[in-house]
């Protein structure tokens, strides 16, 4: 995970999606009538603030969701705020399910909390990770899987194996997966060091 600027609200959030949003809570009360979604038609907006990588995995996603940091289930009142959404894989944003603040905001993260290590490409957190939030980390790694799961691990062996074979250079690397760019270059650094 990398620290994630919040990005902008859409000028028209507010009209096509927190109004209408909360006019329909009002109107539907009862939780077991979940919510109504109004904000998917906002998905490539928030996709761009996230320059298209998954808040969680840092890998680009084509196909991402729309994922509520505090899930609708426990706070209604937050499923049309923007400042509450996060673009996310799908995979993952189950995973996360209704945890709601025990796992780690993309918002709030410091940098270099996280690494990839080469070459078996598992995430893990570093010793910049504050301790009151070594523990969250830790549970952020395992309960969405980040850290060694075969379908993030698949991933991020396709984006690596790419630059490896010279289809993709360090700098497009960035993009698609800046924490695998991160680790080459570090891995770079200490080689020239020898």
């Amino acid at each position: 995970m990398i620290p994630f600027e919040p990005p902008p609200e859409p000028p028209d959030f507010d009209k096509k999606v927190r109004q209408p949003g909360n006019a329909w809570l009002a109107k539907n009360p009862d939780p077991k009538k979940g919510t109504r979604d109004y904000w998917s038609p906002f998905k490539s907006d928030l996709a761009d603030g996230f320059n298209n990588l998954c808040a969680y995995s840092v890998m680009y996603e084509p196909v991402g969701t729309v994922e509520h940091y505090l899930s609708r289930d426990n706070y209604r009142n937050l499923a049309y705020e923007w400042s509450n959404l996060r673009f996310a894989s799908g995979w993952i944003n189950s995973c996360k399910g209704t945890l709601d603040d025990q796992v780690l905001d993309p918002f709030d993260l410091g940098e270099d909390w996280f690494e990839i290590l080469l070459p078996s490409l598992q995430l893990v957190l570093t010793d910049k990770v504050p301790e009151q939030q070594r523990q969250k980390a830790q549970f952020t790694l395992e309960r969405l899987r980040l850290r060694d799961d075969e379908r993030v691990l698949r991933q991020r062996q396709s984006w690596y194996q790419l630059y490896l074979d010279g289809d993709l250079t360090l700098q497009g690397l960035e993009k698609k997966a800046p924490l695998i760019a991160r680790a080459v270059r570090k891995q770079q650094q200490e080689d020239s060091q020898e």
